[in-house]
């Protein structure tokens, strides 16, 4: 199995420093549903790790969650691209949860649910350093995009090692197919 992890606030969509709180809040990133499309179609499976805490925090609730993944997968579909699998963390930052990134419970859904033993080699794209490290301890090939929080994640430095930089989503895609 072909299988690429993403972010979503930052990688997929526009991220605010408000939260994205709505369907209509919710605004893809240029190019980015046309390089989860061209994945799809290239055989991969593509999932998403992502923190929600707006709705720990009460800015929204579940079913306003469910509906910003409905748009995306409908959004996705008559490109011929689709998430396979979502995994969220609801919890604020001071929970004692272990799926809030960098924690790496989210990675660990994903392994459950397809499967596996490890993600040795899987890539895994963030635009935050805790993106990257969630995944980190399980195998993942770490990939940063410039987009969302990236620039900033850049600038303060610390990476893990190994970790690939590209200008957006688009770029890694471009890279992965490349060099299958």
């Amino acid at each position: 199995m072909k299988l690429l992890i993403l972010d979503r606030d930052g990688v997929l969509n526009h991220d605010r420093d408000d939260f994205v709180k709505s369907p209509e809040e919710w605004i893809p990133l240029a190019g980015s549903l046309e390089a989860v499309a061209s994945a799809c179609q290239a055989g991969w499976t593509v999932a998403v790790a992502t923190n929600q805490s707006g709705i720990g925090r009460g800015l929204f609730d579940l079913a306003t969650l469910q509906a910003m993944h409905d748009k995306l997968q409908r959004l996705l579909q008559p490109l011929g691209g689709r998430i396979d699998l979502i995994t969220w963390c609801p919890h604020g930052p001071d929970a004692a949860c272990d799926c809030r990134k960098p924690k790496d419970g989210l990675f660990r859904q994903i392994m459950q649910h397809y499967g596996l033993a490890d993600l040795n080699g899987v890539p895994a794209v963030g635009d935050s350093l805790r993106d990257l490290q969630a995944g980190q301890a399980l195998g993942t090939r770490p990939w940063l995009v410039r987009t969302g929080k990236g620039e900033r994640t850049l600038a303060k430095g610390g990476l893990p090692k190994g970790t690939r930089i590209e200008p957006d989503l688009q770029a890694v895609v471009q890279r992965l197919l490349t060099e299958e």
